[in-house]
C-alpha cells in the first residue's frame, strides 16, 4: 500500500446496507468521492480553489466491485495519481474490508477548472510539486 500515500478510514453505516444485506454499489462511490475530497485537502488544492476558484471537476470515474462489504465493519480508502496532463490528472482509489483485501477498486480523470471563466486551465506548477513530493516521484508532462 506504499504505492497509495493518502489513506481515509472510514465506518460502513447501516444505511449503506441493500435489500440483499451488503453494501450497495452506490455506497461505493460516496467513499470514492470522499477519497477524492480527502486527496484535494491533503494536497492544498481545496484551500487554493477557496482563493482563486480554479479547482478540480471530476470529468469521469468508474469502479470494479471486487468483494462485497459488510455492516458493522470499517474500510480504508487509498489513493495515488497516476498521471498528471496538461489540464487533467487521474486517481486511482482502493477501498480495502477490514482484512486488508481489496473490496473495489476506482479510477477518476479530474480536470483543472477555472470557475471564474468557465473553462479548463493547465495545472498548476505548484499543484504538480505538491503532487509529487505527497507520492514521492516526478510526473512527466503529457498532453
Amino acid at each position: 500500500m506504499n504505492d497509495f500515500p493518502v489513506k481515509l478510514p472510514l465506518r460502513i453505516d447501516w444505511s449503506e446496507m441493500d435489500l440483499f444485506g451488503h453494501v450497495n454499489n452506490v455506497a461505493y462511490f460516496k467513499y470514492i468521492q470522499a477519497s477524492r475530497v480527502n486527496y484535494w485537502e491533503v494536497s492544498g488544492l481545496a484551500t487554493s480553489f477557496m482563493e482563486t476558484k480554479i479547482g478540480p471537476i471530476l470529468l469521469s470515474t468508474s469502479c470494479q466491485f471486487i468483494k462485497p462489504l459488510h455492516y458493522p465493519g470499517s474500510i480504508i480508502v487509498a489513493a495515488s495519481i497516476v498521471f498528471i496532463k496538461n489540464t487533467s490528472f487521474g486517481i486511482h482509489h482502493r477501498i480495502l474490508n477490514e482484512q486488508n483485501e481489496i473490496a473495489a477498486e476506482a479510477q477518476d480523470v479530474i480536470v483543472t477548472y477555472d470557475f471564474n471563466k468557465n473553462e479548463k486551465v493547465a495545472v498548476s506548477e505548484q499543484f504538480r510539486r505538491m503532487i509529487e513530493e505527497i507520492e514521492g516521484r516526478k510526473f512527466a508532462i503529457t498532453s
